[in-house]
């Protein structure tokens, strides 16, 4: 869990009376989506944010098979979703390969259902992708990092076509930005943060 107790109770009270809802992953015209999955949304939502050409991400929930899951319901493994980010961006700005890019760069890919002090199969790794040409820039990716032996493990990061993905509650969203002095975000989203602007070989705004 990533939240200390007392903050853990208001969340859990907060996401078992909201509801969840499908978000349409249709882009706008000349822009294009991505999802993925790296541990704490919180987190993976203010670093994808932060790449150049993208225009929004979103916290949410996918990969699993409960129709409108709960924060609660994901954070407790009941429903086979991870915490995931679909990010909205400008092919023309920035790639998917470079969207990849920074996944890769953001996470530690080699440790199954689990992100830094998160454990949980909500918190697993996984790749998104919408055609067989994103698919393959995955794992060309993940053929290059393991040639190259950047981690001292296998890469366990899943690879699993878009499927459909719920918008979290409206106090996920844009967590980091809003709460910058809540101890997870002091502790853990902003090292993270720091860490992946330090390797990320793309463009940052």
């Amino acid at each position: 869990m990533k939240t200390l107790p007392f903050l853990a109770i208001i969340l859990t009270v907060l996401s078992c009376q909201s509801q969840t809802k499908e978000l349409s992953l249709k882009p706008k015209p000349g822009k294009a989506v991505a999802v993925f999955a790296e541990g704490c949304f919180w987190c993976s939502e203010h670093v994808f944010e932060a790449v150049y050409g993208v225009d929004e991400a979103v916290s949410g929930y996918s990969g699993g098979t409960t129709k409108n899951p709960t924060y609660h319901q994901v954070g407790g493994n009941q429903t086979g979703h991870a915490e995931a980010v679909a990010v909205f961006y400008d092919p023309k700005k920035v790639s998917y390969a470079q969207l990849v890019d920074a996944f890769f760069a953001s996470q530690d890919p080699t440790t199954p259902n689990q992100q830094g002090p998160d454990k949980g199969s909500s918190y697993r790794s996984i790749a998104f992708y919408g055609s067989p040409a994103e698919k393959k820039i995955i794992q060309d990716k993940i053929a290059e990092l393991t040639a190259a032996k950047v981690y001292a493990n296998p890469i366990v990061t899943e690879v699993k076509p878009i499927a459909a993905f719920y918008e979290a509650e409206d106090y996920h969203q844009d967590y980091v930005k809003h709460n910058p002095n809540q101890g997870y975000v002091q502790g853990v989203s902003l090292p993270r943060f720091n860490k992946f602007k330090k390797v990320f070989k793309g463009r940052l705004k």
